[in-house]
């Protein structure tokens, strides 16, 4: 099943606030999807939890990505996620963190795929929106129930699936299983619009994952983390066949509007503390960035960053 929507920043908490987004969607993202939001938070009205819903300037299309233990928050939570006019809904299947598995959700979810036969069917039927699933191979090594899963979560009513080829218990470690994609390809190509997650860190993986394994698409995590060039890249690769890496005055500069949409978006003072993450991650590997990031650990404002930037060697 083919898509036009190919390239999708993946939601990543901590890290896919607006200003997030709104870079990546400057540089070629077809999809972003907001950072994880709590189905039970948003129930209860959270102000926190609602700030996550809110859109980036130009953000014309907003995926939500919603975590919980079974269809009972998500039923709840529907009439306050619908203010939000979401063009879709992601459900959360996938995340390893302790302190969200302990309560059922995340990837706790593929222990009882019954489950998401239920959540996917509450939302889809009670919001009319188009609902997808993220998920991993299964629990551990022993439980790998991702094929099972994929479709209990089709029967319910998604029309999207993206699979993160590590078990819940491998976290982050080890390699994830692009076999595994071939094989959900094999099962459900004509039934689903399919993503690839894990690994993607350069266009030659994403095309990869789109060519070889039958993938519709890629979502981009960590690889878009200091990197929304990924997207342009990737734009490229699959046009011309070769991509040019951005220099490091433009990493400087794309860093810098970054820093300036988080000031906009959230005040000097969170955004200078937030960009922190985000500033070291553009500046991976270039030459001077053992000194420009202990410069950046105490940079709040605009010309703190500049001058922690200015460390760096062309």
């Amino acid at each position: 099943m083919q898509t036009e929507n190919k390239l999708i920043l993946a939601p990543l908490a901590g890290y896919t606030d607006k200003a997030m987004r709104d870079i990546a969607l400057s540089m070629g993202a077809d999809i972003t999807v907001t950072e994880m939001v709590s189905a039970e938070g948003l129930a209860r009205d959270g102000e926190k939890t609602k700030e996550l819903l809110e859109r980036a300037d130009g953000e014309k299309r907003l995926v939500v990505q919603l975590f919980g233990p079974d269809k009972d928050p998500f039923h709840r939570c529907i009439p306050n996620l619908m203010e939000y006019n979401p063009t879709w809904i992601d459900i959360n299947c996938g995340c390893p963190v302790p302190k969200v598995v302990k309560t059922g959700a995340g990837s706790a979810l593929m222990k009882d795929k019954k489950k998401i036969r239920e959540i996917v069917e509450t939302l889809a039927t009670e919001t009319k929106l188009p609902v997808s699933v993220k998920f991993r191979l299964g629990w551990d090594s022993s439980s790998l129930n991702y094929l099972e899963f994929a479709e209990e979560a089709l029967k319910g009513g998604a029309f999207s699936l993206t699979l993160h080829a590590r078990t819940r218990a491998q976290g982050y470690e080890g390699k994830a299983d692009r076999s595994a994609f071939s094989a959900l390809s094999k099962e459900f190509g004509k039934d689903a619009v399919l993503y690839a997650s894990g690994d993607i860190f350069t266009p030659e993986d994403a095309i990869e994952c789109m060519e070889e394994y039958g993938m519709d698409g890629v979502m981009f995590a960590r690889g878009a983390i200091g990197n929304p060039f990924i997207f342009r890249e990737t734009r490229e690769y699959l046009s011309n066949g070769s991509y040019t890496l951005p220099s490091i005055s433009e990493r400087i500069e794309t860093a810098m509007l970054h820093y300036e949409k988080m000031k906009k978006y959230y005040g000097e003072n969170i955004a200078g503390r937030e960009m922190r993450k985000h500033a070291m991650a553009y500046i991976k590997g270039v030459p001077g960035a053992s000194r420009c990031k202990k410069a950046l650990t105490s940079a709040i404002t605009e010309e703190e960053y500049r001058d922690a930037f200015s460390l760096l060697e062309e």
